[in-house]
């Protein structure tokens, strides 16, 4: 492919290097397609008509189109397929569906998740067209009344995920934070309430997600509710922060769950309450407590630090001591998971990306298409988080196994 290319090393279309780059995407896009058609057809070839003609075969081409992807706009022509094996179920002629390029796709899933970054970040519905060219080469696509369309679709994937049964998924471990983000809610002290959940199987999933001002009981308790109402049931272990908010809520709704409370916000509280020269000290006694092989010795390790600071903070010991229970409640559990129950980690890791992606935006909009755009960056991370440590005992503990010292304990045979 000869191009002309300017003494400033631009071309027509752009720069040379983004020229390479669209050039080398068409190309393994098309040696993608064309392997996935061969596949599909070979693996077909042994069907057959009563003349001993192949069923499946290749037809040519699609009509050229333009693709959107994050190397820009695309040209590709996909391999066509004529297939004419009958379903029978339906009575109808099968037909081929490419994984790769569906039938009517104009622009990778990749662009769309850009778009709720770019929404976030204060862009209008006619600002995406601009924003997007420069980088994209072309604006096909990506109309204000596409962006606009886009937006109103993620609304309606918020509500319909909000409304979602619950009864099918059994939920065992649960993580609840709320998150304070600067998005496009009514409410200026609203916080992003978020409920994500460790299925039998060990993956993680968000559960719930919604806005409550002040991370109220109120608030909390209608989320649970909810959950509740859909046939959600109680989870074996809750993790979560000090607030009260959530735990008293978590009481009225699920009383049979086990409350651990996060070390994290434990720690972070404890320090502010200490001098900074006694900080790096305490920070070492606090590791030692969720840090130790066993209950034992992290009941111990409270001890060492009730006896160190009790003197001169008694206030700071107190914060230890009175939820000593609920702050060692994950040693009850497989030592494999005690690096996940003990903070909300899985939540905050999440939304540190998101909070770094809304800083800057402003306003109040709205309240739905905010809750939205947090809903669908969350989901794109979804895909990528992985199970948790030794997820064939998820399903023991909810079975009600018990675990001493992290290991399983056999249940002793009943005699006859």
């Amino acid at each position: 492919m000869l191009t002309v290319v300017n003494t400033d090393g631009s071309t027509p279309n752009g720069s040379l290097i983004d020229e390479i780059v669209r050039e080398g995407a068409r190309r393994m896009l098309a040696a993608a397609l064309e392997a996935e058609v061969n596949s599909y057809i070979a693996e077909l070839a042994g069907e057959r008509d009563g003349n001993g003609r192949r069923l499946v075969v290749r037809n040519g081409y699609h009509q050229p189109r333009s693709v959107t992807t994050a190397a820009g706009a695309v040209q590709v022509r996909a391999p066509r397929v004529n297939d004419k094996r009958m379903d029978e179920a339906t009575g109808e002629r099968k037909r081929f569906s490419s994984a790769i390029l569906p039938p009517w796709a104009r622009k990778s899933p990749k662009i769309s998740e850009v778009l709720p970054l770019l929404y976030l970040h204060g862009l209008s519905s006619g600002d995406f067209v601009p924003a997007l060219e420069q980088f994209l080469g072309t604006s096909a696509g990506l109309s204000p009344a596409t962006v606009t369309r886009l937006t109103a679709q993620w609304q309606a994937d918020h509500t319909a995920f909000q409304d979602r049964d619950l009864s099918a998924t059994d939920y065992v471990y649960v993580w609840a934070d709320g998150v304070h983000l600067r998005i496009r809610l009514e409410e200026a002290k609203a916080a992003v309430l978020v409920l994500m959940g460790v299925r039998a199987d060990g993956t993680k999933e968000l559960i719930a997600m919604t806005d409550g001002y002040r991370e109220s009981s109120e608030a909390w308790a209608g989320l649970l509710r909810d959950c509740a109402r859909r046939g959600m049931r109680a989870p074996v272990l809750a993790v979560g922060d000090g607030e009260l908010g959530f735990w008293n809520a978590l009481s009225e709704v699920f009383p049979d769950t086990r409350h651990q409370r996060c070390w994290v916000h434990e720690t972070a509280n404890v320090l502010d309450a200490l001098p900074k020269s006694a900080q790096p000290a305490a920070k070492r006694a606090i590791q030692e407590i969720y840090n130790a092989e066993d209950k034992e010795h992290a009941a111990r390790a409270v001890l060492d630090f009730s006896r160190a600071y009790q003197a001169k903070y008694p206030k700071v010991v107190k914060r230890i001591t009175d939820d000593e229970d609920e702050l060692l409640a994950f040693f009850h559990f497989p030592a494999e998971h005690w690096i996940h129950l003990r903070t909300t980690n899985p939540i905050e890791s999440t939304f540190a990306t998101v909070r770094l992606r809304t800083k800057v935006t402003k306003g109040a909009g709205s309240r739905a298409a905010g809750l939205a755009m947090v809903f669908k960056l969350i989901e794109s991370a979804q895909a990528r988080w992985r199970a948790v440590n030794a997820p064939h005992l998820v399903a023991l503990v909810r079975a009600g196994a018990r675990f001493e010292r992290g290991q399983l304990v056999e249940r002793e045979e009943q005699a006859a």
